[in-house]
């Protein structure tokens, strides 16, 4: 159970989740529960289960290649046919619980689907495609959950900043991977500018995200409670910065994943805690 648990980054589906309902809060301006936003939240759930899992099964050869004794799939200790059911039942899931909410829901978890389906074989090949790519996916639980409440253009900042600080971090990733990454002849940044030039693209994206964190929100007209929070998010990404100057690549990583849900608890409480 433990190996499969970690095999769909249970860890990373109670995010998504997390993410789909802040979306929604953020959109609704007030905390709560409808239906829809739960369907959609156990939608991004299966969404989720589906890519990992997917992910996991194309980067088996480069996960051994980078030690990653840790993955089931790359240890040995889950069989590719308990990959394959988790995959299925995930689109099966996300797919039927979109459904349940309208076709515009559907239609988005489709394409997340798409892409995801796309990453792994395809797109991580092509350095920066497949960052952005990446990038997208990981900003759709916000969107997600704006559309499911009937408020998709609430979720279009969020969306963007969440797209931006993950864009940061998968480059900074990829300075990790490369050993695997050259078993699979992928073209990631680092492969193809040499890491001194993916570390600089990572640190670009990073600080101009740290003035279109108070900019974008500013124009969208979030409270005023949504500033002083998100200092924590800043902090945590300055923090990171600092850290890949002194190529602590691995720091730098932990730090941006914790700005991540401080940056999306900041975006919530500049709508739900008033003007």
């Amino acid at each position: 159970m433990r190996d499969l648990l970690r095999l769909v980054r249970a860890h990373n589906l109670i995010v998504a989740a997390a993410g789909v309902l802040a979306g929604g809060w953020i959109a609704l301006g007030a905390l709560g529960l409808p239906a829809p936003l739960g369907w959609a939240a156990l939608s991004a759930v299966g969404l989720g289960t589906a890519g990992n899992v997917w992910n996991d099964i194309w980067d088996e050869a480069g996960d051994r290649a980078n030690g990653r004794a840790d993955r089931p799939l790359a240890g040995g200790r889950l069989a590719r046919g308990t990959a394959d059911l988790c995959v299925f039942w995930g689109v099966l899931v996300g797919l039927l619980c979109a459904a349940l909410v309208g076709g515009a829901l559907t239609a988005l978890g489709a394409l997340a689907l798409v892409l995801m389906a796309l990453y792994s074989p395809v797109l991580k090949r092509r350095g920066l495609a497949g960052n952005v790519t990446v990038a997208l996916v990981a900003g759709f639980p916000l969107a997600y959950g704006a559309l499911a409440v009937g408020r998709g253009a609430a979720g279009l900042v969020p969306w963007i900043l969440a797209a931006w600080l993950h864009l940061g971090r998968e480059i900074v990733k990829d300075l990790t991977d490369v050993p695997g990454d050259r078993t699979l002849g992928r073209r990631t940044l680092p492969i193809a500018w040499g890491e001194g030039a993916a570390r600089r693209a990572a640190a670009a994206v990073l600080w101009a995200f740290l003035p279109a964190a108070v900019v974008l929100p500013a124009f969208a007209h979030y409270g005023r409670w949504y500033f002083p929070a998100v200092l924590v998010a800043l902090g945590l990404v300055w923090g990171a910065l600092r850290r890949l100057a002194a190529s602590d690549d691995a720091r730098a990583i932990r730090l941006l994943k914790y700005a991540m849900p401080a940056g999306v608890a900041a975006l919530v409480l500049g709508r739900v805690a008033g003007p």
